[in-house]
């Protein structure tokens, strides 16, 4: 598999556009690399860079964009709300797929010294590169940012990992490392009062506040006398959220104030929750949240765990389409009140996808003139695929059209675990539409391989036959997903209003026929397969998964002709 890396370069120019083009025109010049978001902020004076490519290409984007911001920032120059050290401010390695942390501590290694070799600009390594503890924390590195770098770097305790050991005053510092994928979000509060949403930060992030004694005369917080101990250093309350760092703002081009929040690990802390905890907080201060702000991407489990928690909330099914899960999360964490949310743009599965072309994201029309060419492919297995989702759809409808319905409440619980089935189903059916015919591509590729000797023929041989096997498994998963929509159907038959019975039955019909269409595939493939045994247990497969589908099929389908005839 193709090694995916994300690097988020964070640069200190947010208002010139035309220093950011040139910054961004210097990464699009090196192949392989794919830009997937530009983020800039005129309070702030940032710009985030979202960018992708695998282990080869993603250090020279990093590289190229480091040194052309050294080239025309000038940081004696620079001013902003947003802390900063450097030019480049950071420029931090994330794996996506088919990297390891390992892959990105090196990464940035490599990237950190030619920086400081050739740039001569002070390098440190921070979260999982640091090579020190107390260098783990951005905060920490950053802490009396640019205008005091120059009486720190001095001393030995913050001696740069790579370059210099002295002060550049035009490009500051740069900060490089390997991390976790990181979340920077913004909620957005009906005032303009910086002090109020750096009060709600301190009881949101995961280091918290000074204790204080409250000022009877203030709702702040900040307002009240600090709580120390016998040593004089104030003592600290724990905030709200683990692996949560958060401070306040005003933004002027917004004309509000921000809680400007980084959520390091959002399974442990969800931005849906982080959302509902700053609402509580600013009503309780006589605020409103109006509205939040994704700077950079978000991972799509975390926008759907969003949408789903708001439609439990609503009492609502969880069998929907992934797209209204989507729209019911932008809506109600009202991530379009400052600027437009786009999902094909801000969701990192969906932006790094946006450049190919998907057969599933096609017209229906220009997908049926693509698989009437005189090609090979798209052919019979993305076909079955394409009629196994189609199924999926159908049995996600009915149990949407049964779900909380007065006269089947008893089913409620089932008709939504049938409908999330049918949706993830329906889903993992539309990327083997697609799959199917990269697998028929690979072998094409392999067969175009050299064979000039015994050494390229030995491994060409081995890479045809893994090529051929992985053209055998995905017709294999079209037919084990569209085997699983026979099931749900018979699950829920006999409990649906018998208006729907005939959905059900144009569903298993489809469904049977994708299996058997599959296995089709699976059978012409195993012909090129050297292994006896090999072949002889995917037929066995074949033919069990034939057998019993049409047994759930005769089922499903006499049920639905008793229902009409009765």
């Amino acid at each position: 598999m193709k090694s995916i890396i994300e690097c988020v370069p964070n640069f200190s120019e947010g208002k010139d556009k035309s220093i950011i083009d040139s910054i961004v025109r210097e990464i699009s010049f090196v192949e392989g690399i794919s830009i997937l978001s530009v983020d800039s902020g005129i309070d702030t004076n940032r710009t985030v860079v979202t960018m992708v490519g695998d282990i080869d290409t993603i250090g020279k984007g990093a590289y190229v964009c480091i040194k052309r911001a050294s080239e025309l920032i000038d940081m004696k120059n620079h001013k902003g709300t947003h802390p900063r050290l450097g030019a480049i401010d950071v420029c931090p390695f994330i794996p996506i797929s088919g990297a390891s942390y390992e892959d990105c501590i090196n990464l940035s290694e490599i990237v950190g010294r030619r920086v400081g070799q050739e740039l001569k600009i002070p390098v440190y390594l921070y979260e999982k590169s640091s090579k020190q503890p107390y260098r783990k924390k951005l905060s920490d590195i950053r802490a009396g940012e640019y205008e005091g770098l120059s009486e720190k770097i001095l001393k030995k305790k913050w001696k740069p990992d790579f370059g210099p050991s002295q002060f550049n005053e035009s490009s500051g510092a740069t900060v490089i490392g390997c991390r976790d994928f990181l979340i920077a979000y913004n909620i957005n509060l009906n005032t303009k009062d910086k002090r109020l949403a750096t009060d709600i930060a301190f009881d949101l992030r995961e280091t918290g506040r000074s204790k204080r004694i409250p000022n009877p005369s203030s709702k702040n917080l900040l307002d009240g006398e600090i709580v120390r101990n016998e040593d004089g250093s104030p003592i600290k309350v724990r905030g709200l959220f683990k692996d949560v760092k958060a401070i306040g703002w005003y933004v002027e081009e917004y004309g509000c104030s921000q809680v400007s929040i980084n959520i390091n690990n959002h399974h442990k802390s969800t931005i849906h929750d982080i959302f509902e905890a700053t609402c509580n907080l600013a009503e309780n201060r006589g605020l409103r949240v109006t509205g939040s702000e994704l700077i950079g991407l978000i991972p799509l489990d975390a926008i759907l765990n969003a949408g789903q928690y708001y439609l439990k909330k609503q009492n609502s099914s969880l069998g929907l389409p992934q797209a209204d899960v989507i729209e019911c999360a932008i809506k109600s964490l009202g991530l379009n009140d400052v600027i437009p949310f786009e999902p094909k743009k801000r969701i990192i599965e969906f932006a790094i996808k946006e450049n190919n072309l998907a057969l599933v994201n096609i017209s229906c029309e220009n997908f049926l003139d693509e698989l009437s060419r005189n090609s090979p492919a798209p052919g019979g297995g993305s076909v079955a695929a394409m009629v196994g989702a189609m199924a999926a759809a159908l049995s996600s409808m009915v149990s949407s059209l049964n779900y909380g319905k007065k006269d089947y409440f008893e089913h409620k619980k089932l008709f939504e675990d049938i409908g999330k089935k049918a949706q993830n189903l329906k889903d993992n059916l539309k990327y083997l539409v697609d799959e199917d015919t990269h697998a028929f591509n690979r072998i094409i590729e392999v067969n175009r391989l050299p064979e000039k000797d015994e050494k390229e023929i030995k491994r060409k041989n081995i890479k045809k036959e893994n090529a051929i096997k992985y053209a055998i498994e995905i017709p294999l998963n079209t037919a084990k997903n569209c085997f699983s929509i026979l099931e749900i159907i018979q699950m829920i038959i006999s409990k649906v209003n018998p208006n729907s019975i005939s959905d059900l039955g144009v569903s298993s019909e489809i469904a049977i026929a994708a299996v058997r269409s599959a296995c089709l595939n699976i059978l012409i493939n195993l012909n090129d397969i050297s292994s006896d045994r090999y072949r002889k247990e995917l037929i066995s497969k074949t033919e069990k998964l034939i057998k019993n589908s049409k047994k759930i099929h005769d089922f499903n389908i006499d049920f639905v002709k008793s229902v009409i005839y009765d």
